[in-house]
């Protein structure tokens, strides 16, 4: 199935009180409230920048270890720089919230079992995306300067690639926000003035698909995401399910064919603002027959690229001093609405009480590092 499709190019050239807004600005409320996801389209996304930087990950991730080691930074939770394959482990392998919720699934919608997986066999880079906070924030971990590849090859085109195509995430998932905010009813720059100085990442992940290339591998196991929205381009490699609210049915991604699309999925700090009433959607990446089709068709086409799936990420984030508490209007309607729902029998596991206590976001971040092992 596709997701909900909601059009930033309405929003951004009609004025906020025409109806075609209104109308769109409540379609992406909607959509994430009752999917935790949808696809976002924006005519401004180029496809070319998003092959120039997949590119540029490849011939990143396919270089020594030795190299890529250098590019750790395990003293700031791994928060820039590269973080390594099986370094980061699946919160719900372990976390009981998440194992109730795969237990209410039915069967033939269950991911694949993380009971006993070890660390994902995932690499990531984590490239910081916007203004460092104009104070001096509590957490200064999380908000770290950058890392630049020192390789020839990669260097003197790291930045520009990184920033062209970062910007162009950036600036399309804090359209959403507003248009999410409107939706909810609430002012228009609700979100992205609490995120003004966000850590953003640019965030690619790789996985090797010359070592990891068997079916039902696990290539990062069931998990919600820490931070506010995420946002993807297109990957070249499919394996990417989500897990819709409403139903608890498992959607394999797939992109419209053509057309400039993003698919933009809820995070824990957005589930946190509102109260649950947007609830962090549950995804995974693993080897499926898909993936080993285009392995295939890749090694025919393209026999000089290495083969590694990048994940063509951003994680938007709340500022890290942030107070994050519920918005009471949205807790109120979260409250409503799982009265309502509560013989419909949904099977998610999702009408458990939650409480979101009162923290800044910096702490929340790190509650999350810890559970995945990229904090001590």
């Amino acid at each position: 199935m596709l997701l909900p499709i909601i059009d930033l190019d309405i929003y951004r050239s009609q004025s906020l009180d025409s109806p075609a807004v209104v109308e769109e600005c409540n379609k992406a409320a909607e959509a994430l409230i009752t999917y935790g996801a949808l696809l976002l389209r924006d005519s401004r996304v180029s496809e070319d920048d998003n092959a120039t930087f997949l590119d540029l990950l490849e011939d990143y991730f396919s270089q020594p270890i030795s190299d890529l080691q250098k590019d750790e930074r395990p003293e700031v939770g791994y928060q820039v720089g590269v973080t390594l394959e099986n370094t980061e482990k699946p919160k719900c392998a372990v976390d009981e919230p998440c194992l109730s919720v795969i237990s209410r699934l039915e069967p033939d919608q269950r991911p694949l079992d993380i009971t006993a997986h070890q660390p994902d066999p995932k690499c990531r880079f984590f490239w910081r995306m916007g203004a460092m906070p104009p104070y001096d924030t509590q957490f200064p971990a999380l908000n770290a300067s950058n890392v630049v590849p020192q390789a020839e090859s990669l260097k003197d085109r790291w930045a520009p690639t990184m920033e062209k195509w970062g910007s162009a995430m950036k600036s399309a998932v804090e359209g959403l926000a507003q248009m999410t905010a409107i939706g909810l009813g609430l002012p228009q720059e609700t979100f992205t003035d609490a995120g003004k100085y966000g850590p953003h990442l640019l965030a690619p992940t790789a996985s090797d698909l010359v070592k990891y290339k068997e079916k039902d591998t696990i290539l990062a196991g069931f998990h919600t995401d820490l931070n506010f929205l995420t946002i993807h381009g297109r990957s070249r490699y499919p394996g990417l399910h989500i897990w819709a609210r409403n139903s608890g049915k498992r959607i394999l991604v797939r992109f419209p064919p053509t057309g400039r699309y993003l698919l933009v999925q809820a995070g824990k700090q957005l589930e946190h603002l509102s109260g649950g009433l947007i609830k962090a959607g549950y995804h995974e990446v693993v080897v499926n027959e898909s993936t080993v089709e285009t392995i295939e068709r890749r090694k025919s086409e393209f026999p000089d690229r290495p083969l590694i799936r990048i994940s063509s990420t951003f994680f938007w984030h709340l500022s890290s001093d942030y107070d994050l508490a519920p918005i009471p209007s949205l807790a109120k309607r979260s409250n409503d609405t799982k009265v309502q729902s509560s013989n419909m029998g949904i099977s998610t596991g999702e009408l458990e009480d939650t409480i979101y206590e009162p923290m800044k976001v910096g702490q929340q971040v790190q509650n999350e590092l810890k559970h995945i092992k990229l904090m001590a």
